[in-house]
């Protein structure tokens, strides 16, 4: 069993409104891992106690997968159907449905590329779930415009902080800067990222106990987030 917003709160940590559609998921030991993404934007989503046997998934199309999944209630039983070694179909059932999706071969699929840690962070900070809605509000202010600023700067004390700053590179249009605290190592940093993106993922992980957001200067951010049986971790790499 698994509780349906349990189940579409996992979904949408690596669909993202839609950038990642067709996916591996793939179950060991109770342990679901979904891998996605493309160059400069990749993701990775665990949920620790999945109730599935040790499988590879093919799901070509998580917009269908997702609208099915909606229109149940409460708690689902999962369960799936092969032909000889190859996993067909996915079942979902609550008290009143019965749902059946097909998967794809996932041969089809291809395989995910992912990225490691760069050398050093300059910046590490705790992100709340206040920050995370704040964020939000300020990149919905501005929904227009898809720029943001990553930067370090100091404050009237002379201690490092981070900017997050919302909106186009003129001198002549609207902006929004929101500053958090954290462990940052250096001053006048200065990276563009995609601010559709940076909103998918907070809007995505609205519901997680706690995050972690880390910049290096080489131009890659690393978010991470933590529940009690998800995680999800996503880089993503500068503007050019």
């Amino acid at each position: 069993m698994i509780n349906k917003s349990t189940l579409t709160s996992v979904i949408s940590k690596y669909y993202l409104n839609g950038l990642n559609n067709q996916v591996k998921w793939r179950i060991k030991d109770k342990q679901l891992t979904i891998y996605a993404g493309e160059s400069g934007r990749v993701c990775k989503i665990q949920h620790k106690n999945f109730p599935l046997e040790d499988a590879e998934l093919g799901v070509f199309d998580t917009h269908k997968l997702s609208k099915l999944i909606s229109i149940t209630n409460g708690d689902l039983m999962v369960s799936l159907e092969k032909i000889k070694a190859v996993y067909t179909k996915m079942h979902f059932a609550d008290a009143n449905f019965d749902l059946t999706y097909s998967l794809a071969d996932i041969l089809i699929l291809g395989k995910n590329t992912y990225y490691e840690d760069p050398e050093s962070f300059e910046m590490e900070l705790e992100i709340a779930k206040e920050d995370i809605d704040h964020l939000i509000k300020a990149k919905s202010a501005l929904a227009d415009v898809n720029n943001m600023l990553i930067t370090s700067t100091t404050d009237m004390d002379g201690t490092n902080i981070c900017e997050f700053i919302f909106g186009d590179n003129t001198g002549f249009s609207n902006k929004i800067t929101y500053q958090v605290q954290g462990k940052i190592s250096k001053s006048g940093i200065e990276i563009p990222f995609d601010s559709d993106i940076f909103k998918d993922i907070l809007n995505s992980n609205k519901d997680m106990d706690s995050g972690t957001l880390k910049l290096s200067e080489q131009g890659m951010l690393k978010l991470n987030f933590y529940s009690d049986e998800v995680e999800s971790e996503y880089f993503v790499a500068r503007n050019e």
